[in-house]
């Protein structure tokens, strides 16, 4: 990609102000329109959100929009969708035992509520900033529970797939096990053994290091320097000895290549655990837990490469990235890489979600390593999907990013008539991630910070 280092979150502060009045409205638009009985909205279908019996972990970010509105545009109308939703149908997500998704729906709303009550953004009273910090403090502990202990001390927190199962995306949602952990929280399992959540937390995220991400250092025939960063969407071990066997894809093109959501989940999710990790107090890591120096090396050892893949690999020249980086008729765009993205080919579709979420990583990790080439990267993507051909202005499209990719090997995406691939769709993650994307870049522009913790 082509990185404008003239850019600064000032500069984006314009544009980050237009997406937010555009997603205002389309998000109170959706919430009159949906019904909880319809079950989560997913994606969208010409334009009109739409359910997927898959599970339901875009809820949270349905209503974590609202909250991420109200936010900029202290609109209490927004505050209201959010707090209610909330407060009424978010239960089931804190005690769901079958899914590695609770970093995503739970700190979208009630981790947003309390980072509002935190900031002062909504008037503080003890009970409901309690409620807020024991669906966090539950949440964590159930997703830590999901887990599948490796023979070495490795392990990790298996997917929905089942204990053999070690999924990319969890490297976003292990941060609720963080910040349960840091409001004092353990999980009790048999005979009471007390389970440190920040040891699972890490214990994972060193896991999916090794196994999820290459290095080029020859791990495999395919782990070449010139493919450094690149991820895999699944690894696969069996259950009984612990042994690794192979990579794997759900929604990726194949094992040997890069399916770029799973990527950008990579590059947000250990640049913003290395923000988190640097905050602790050393005393944190004792009593079994990895050193403080370990996983600090770890974490930016993979921030780094998987942010380095995007760069110099993962996206075109306007820093938009394809779903895949192998996807099969890529090669007959040419030269992809050496201009924009072109979301309406005949070939192969653009993942705008995956940028957004991308974008976050490569702005977080250029702020905690002060380095300016991931922190313009990541502008530089922010800029390209405010602007028109990707941020939906249509108030007849329910969706406020457009042209992002859910599961394309399923055939899962809407098609246009006469298209020949998905294109001009939106999906609740992908709304939800740039929004997150601009009240970072707006936060950043009036000389604050936001993070999850």
């Amino acid at each position: 990609m082509k990185i404008d280092n003239s850019l600064t979150a000032k500069s984006l502060k314009p544009a980050v102000k237009r997406l937010f009045e555009v997603a205002a409205k389309k998000t109170v638009a959706l919430d009159r329109r949906w019904k909880i009985s319809d079950g989560a909205p997913v994606f969208t279908a010409a334009g009109k959100y739409t359910a997927r019996a898959w599970t339901q972990w875009t809820q949270g970010f349905q209503y974590g929009n609202a909250l991420l509105c109200f936010d900029v545009t202290g609109d209490r109308k927004l505050l209201d969708i959010g707090r209610t939703h909330t407060l009424c149908d978010m239960a089931e997500h804190i005690t769901h035992t079958g899914v590695h998704d609770h970093g995503f729906n739970n700190l979208s709303t009630y981790g947003q509520l309390r980072r509002l009550m935190l900031e002062k953004k909504i008037p503080h009273n003890d009970w409901e900033m309690r409620f807020y910090e024991l669906a966090i403090k539950c949440s964590g502990a159930v997703q830590a529970a999901r887990w599948t202990q490796l023979p070495d001390g490795m392990g990790f927190i298996h997917s929905f797939n089942g204990p053999h199962s070690l999924f990319i995306d969890t490297m976003r949602t292990i941060r609720i096990c963080g910040l349960a952990h840091k409001l004092g929280h353990a999980l009790l399992s048999e005979q009471d053994e007390k389970v440190n959540l920040l040891h699972r937390a890490l214990t994972h995220a060193a896991t999916t290091a090794r196994y999820n991400v290459y290095y080029g250092e020859g791990r495999d025939s395919y782990d070449l320097p010139a493919l450094r960063g690149r991820s895999v969407h699944e690894a696969i071990f069996n259950t009984v000895s612990g042994a690794f066997r192979c990579p794997s894809t759900q929604q990726g093109y194949s094992p040997f290549s890069t399916w770029t959501r799973g990527l950008a989940w990579a590059m947000l999710g250990f640049a913003e655990e290395l923000e988190f990790v640097r905050t602790l107090p050393d005393d944190e890591f004792g009593r079994g837990v990895m050193p403080r120096r370990k996983a600090l090396t770890m974490l930016e050892k993979a921030a780094k490469a998987t942010c380095d893949f995007y760069i110099n690999q993962g996206a075109a020249a306007d820093g938009i990235c394809y779903w895949d980086t192998g996807a099969p008729n890529l090669h007959k765009l040419g030269d992809w890489q050496d201009r924009p993205a072109e979301p309406y080919n005949d070939f192969e579709p653009v993942d705008a979600s995956a940028s957004a979420i991308g974008a976050q990583g490569l702005i977080r990790l250029g702020v905690a390593l002060k380095n300016e080439k991931y922190l313009n990267a990541g502008l530089t993507v922010a800029r390209r999907l405010m602007e028109d051909d990707y941020l939906s202005l249509s108030p007849d499209h329910e969706g406020i990013l457009l042209h992002s990719i859910y599961h394309r090997p399923n055939g899962w995406d809407y098609k246009a008539r006469g298209s020949k691939i998905p294109a001009g769709e939106s999906s609740m993650w992908g709304d939800y991630h740039l929004l997150e994307l601009g009240l970072l870049v707006w936060k950043m522009a009036e000389g604050k910070y936001y993070t999850f913790f």
